[in-house]
């Protein structure tokens, strides 16, 4: 290799180096993604983050993107070593970033890199973020609110409120795959089905004969037939059907055993985010240890309707869509109104394979 194509490589890379830096101030995602390789990797194992591929990296940027209320990197120059089409290197980092949820902190850190020349220039084959030093200290300083959520002078109009309608509304095709990238990069099992046909025969599919299943009380399981094959079907053992013919008054013990620790769960949810959370509602909660962990396996039918930005407007959709059609269905029934009383939100599956979420291209349930 030349001097010249030396010099022309050092600096290419360098460029990518800050054109990732820079993807990440305007939280511009899908640029942040193309920086990489088809095969890339972007690892970050003190927080822990594992993206391998461009769609699980821009899932993952998406969900870590969405919990910033403010967020600043400055990234130096480090060492560049060639190697033909391929280089390795270093680049230093300095941090200062506050969540939503109030965590923030100043560190410092080292992105551990490969590179690989391609036909689109050079790429990261590989970044590997490592953490130096960490102040948790509270920071004095603040973001301009209507710079918060974009880096620019206008608010991103992902991280604005979602009108009404967008609740009722099916996700596209491209957002239904970006739900389904999120989720996997966050541990659980998705699939993208056509209708509730198919995730009727899914579901048959992925439980074995035999096992015991709670189903939640869902629309989207009733108006599917799911719950009918499971709780009236006579291939497993369903748990709803026993609990019902237990007395409430002297059985509460067996029925809380029960519908705890089932070997499998079946339900939807109230909301799932582009980020890759589930969001769950509840007005006794009793349904809510079995989805969080107390079944062996679970499986959530999800309507296309049912994709939101982030968990701000997941919350959105609980209260102000699903509860007051909930709270209809409840009077009718019980001759009472519903209640939001204990929210689940899975935001990653620890046991990955134990979950299965299978998104509809249509709507259905509310």
């Amino acid at each position: 290799m030349n001097d010249f194509q030396a010099t022309a490589d050092r600096v290419e890379i360098e460029a990518l180096r800050g054109e990732f830096t820079d993807a990440v101030m305007m939280r511009d995602r899908p640029r942040l993604a193309s920086l990489f390789t088809p095969d890339g990797v972007l690892r970050m194992p003190d927080i822990p983050v594992e993206q391998i591929g461009r769609e699980e990296i821009l899932a993952g940027g998406e969900r870590l993107q969405s919990q910033w209320d403010f967020f600043v990197q400055n990234t130096h120059p480090g060492t560049i070593l060639l190697d033909g089409d391929t280089a390795t290197g270093r680049a230093y980092v300095q941090e200062l970033a506050r969540t939503l949820d109030g965590r923030e902190g100043l560190n410092y850190a080292v992105y551990h890199d490969r590179y690989q020349r391609t036909d689109e220039g050079w790429k990261f084959a590989e970044r590997v973020y490592e953490v130096r030093y960490l102040d948790t200290s509270p920071l004095a300083g603040t973001a301009p609110r209507t710079a918060r959520d974009s880096g620019t002078d206008q608010v991103d109009a992902a991280a604005a409120p979602a009108p009404a309608a967008s609740f009722t509304e099916p996700a596209s095709a491209g957002r239904l795959k970006r739900v389904a990238a999120a989720l996997r990069a966050n541990g659980f099992a998705a699939e993208i089905l056509d209708d509730a046909a198919a995730a009727r025969a899914r579901v048959e599919e992925l439980i074995p004969e035999g096992a015991t299943v709670l189903t939640g009380a869902s629309e989207t399981l009733r108006l599917s037939g799911i719950d009918e094959d499971i709780n009236a079907g006579g291939r497993y053992e369903a748990i709803r059907p026993r609990i019902l013919g237990i007395d409430r008054a002297t059985g509460a013990d067996e029925i809380r055993r029960l519908v705890a620790c089932p070997d499998v769960v079946v339900n939807s949810v109230a909301a799932v985010t582009e980020t890759g959370s589930l969001v769950l509602a509840s007005g006794s909660g009793s349904q809510l240890p079995a989805n969080a962990g107390g079944a062996a396996h679970a499986v959530w039918v999800v309507g296309a309707q049912k994709v939101v930005p982030d968990l701000s407007t997941a919350l959105r959709r609980v209260e102000e869509h699903a509860l007051p059609l909930e709270t209809v269905r409840a009077q009718a029934v019980y001759g009472m109104p519903s209640a939001v009383n204990r929210l689940l939100i899975l935001n990653a599956e620890p046991r990955p394979g134990r979950g299965t979420v299978l998104l509809l291209r249509e709507a259905i349930g509310y």
